[in-house]
């Protein structure tokens, strides 16, 4: 409640000292691009006393913002674009104030549960009669003073921590499969059997790791992938046709590990090419081949599929939240950007994000949805990373510090991370924490909370594919 109360004051205080900016004053100012992706809780509005609304960009001194809006929330909430005018320009329209001084015309949006919008204003804020959370990503230019309006109204300095070469491209190797009859290119990144993962690696010359926890995964959350050992030749894994999955990403219980499964043609048959699981069910049905399930799994990421494939970026301003680069369909290579971390005892790590659920945290950082991955997240085995709400301002997926990740290329590798959230109690006291240890040291003491990240109120997970030296390991 305390929290809360001051929280209240500190925007009203905020609202209080914001002045009218007129076009004259406002073309003068200065640009600054910003860009990050946030989860707000709502709390009762101050401006009326009833429902709920929480403020994305506040009213700051002499700043306007223009640009574009992703969110998705766990219940319909509108959008409020807040424009500061004067008590008599005030009159016939909606308005919106906490002092009755400081005065905002109100444009609103349809209630929706996801959205992506334009706008141009004083403020941004989400509104509804319900409590809510809303997790958003921002895209914006702020002409005046930038977005740090709580150190500026305040005076406190909020730090910073910045890591050399934050995210860097990668280029990997892409192979060629189908779905259904259709194109797939894919990659394959880490493999649960040892003899297969130093196989692809010397035919795709790109480390393919070993994970050999990978077997582990529940049957549900695992796709298939016919590997043929004979048959038409062609460029599959054992020299064959290509492989053939049972799953896409145009499916919503789509999955990147896949567990394998070896087809060969039996004596006497003549191959032909098996283009979907249909048609290879069907040619064992018909004792023309014979099929064996093994209990290898691997981790095989679709970059194109019929119908679609992932959406690539040209930003050069931010990577935070970019994903992919580019698509070679020529060469066939895909470049993602690998994303620094802490790994769980501090040394560095870097890691890619190929698919996540649940569908809206996957659609804001551009990946498929990969609503399979939610069978495991009550697994015990499968691996965790920590994103920061609050304290020091980073290049971290929230926008704060840098993420950690509590796994590592041994053993115990395992590249599906369950995502959990570390508030700082107190922002003035944050410090950056570099390993799982300093994690839990805070949480013992009770400086930070540390809770499930559950957006939705569903699980959120990420394939979180560790890549040991992004600068060497260039495909």
């Amino acid at each position: 409640m305390k929290k809360f109360i001051v929280f209240t004051i500190l925007i009203i205080t905020v609202l209080a000292f914001s002045f009218l900016i007129t076009e004259q004053i406002a073309a003068a100012k200065p640009l600054t691009k910003i860009h990050f992706t946030k989860t707000f809780t709502s709390y009762t509005d101050p401006g009326s006393k009833n429902g709920q609304l929480t403020l994305v960009l506040p009213p700051n001194k002499d700043s306007i913002y223009t640009g574009s809006l992703s969110f998705v929330s766990n219940s319909p909430v509108k959008m409020m674009i807040l424009h500061q005018i004067t008590k008599q320009e005030s009159k016939g329209q909606p308005t919106w104030t906490v002092d009755g001084n400081n005065i905002y015309a109100v444009t609103e949006s349809d209630a929706t549960s996801s959205a992506t919008l334009a706008y141009t204003g004083t403020a941004i804020a989400f509104k509804s009669n319900n409590p809510f959370v809303v997790t958003a990503s921002i895209d914006a230019w702020v002409r005046g003073q930038p977005i740090d309006f709580v150190s500026q109204t305040t005076h406190v300095t909020n730090p910073e921590i910045r890591l050399v070469d934050q995210n860097i491209p990668i280029s990997i190797p892409m192979n060629s499969g189908f779905f259904d009859k259709g194109i797939v290119n894919y990659i394959v990144t880490d493999v649960s059997n040892k003899t297969l993962a130093d196989k692809l690696t010397q035919k795709n010359g790109w480390n393919v790791k070993y994970a050999p926890k990978m077997r582990w995964l529940t049957n549900s959350s695992q796709n298939t992938i016919f590997v043929f050992v004979n048959g038409i030749k062609g460029k599959g894994f054992y020299g064959f046709q290509d492989e053939v999955f049972g799953t896409s990403p145009s499916k919503d219980q789509y999955t990147p590990f896949a567990s394998m499964a070896i087809v060969s043609w039996k004596s006497g048959q003549k191959p032909q090419e098996l283009q979907s699981m249909e048609e290879i069910l069907r040619a064992e049905k018909d004792y023309r081949i014979k099929l064996v399930r093994t209990n290898v799994v691997l981790n095989t990421p679709q970059i194109i599929w019929p119908g679609g494939q992932m959406l690539t970026s040209n930003k050069t301003d931010s990577l935070d939240s970019t994903q992919i680069l580019q698509i070679d369909k020529i060469s066939k290579k895909v470049t993602f950007v690998a994303h620094r971390a802490w790994g769980p005892d501090g040394r560095t790590t870097y890691y890619i994000i190929p698919a996540a659920t649940p569908r809206g945290p996957a659609n804001l950082i551009n990946v498929p949805f990969a609503g399979a991955l939610a069978n495991s997240a009550t697994s015990n085995f499968i691996s965790e990373i920590y994103q920061f709400k609050n304290g020091i301002i980073g290049n971290g997926e929230l926008g704060f510090q840098p993420n950690i990740i509590n796994t590592a290329l041994d053993e115990r590798y395992f590249p599906l991370c369950r995502v959990f959230i570390v508030e700082w109690k107190n922002d003035n006291s944050a410090k950056p924490l570099e390993s799982i240890a300093d994690i839990e040291s805070k949480k013992s003491d009770g400086s930070v909370f540390v809770t499930l990240a559950r957006p939705l109120s569903e699980d959120h997970l990420v394939d979180c594919t560790v890549i040991e030296s992004p600068k060497s390991n260039n495909g």
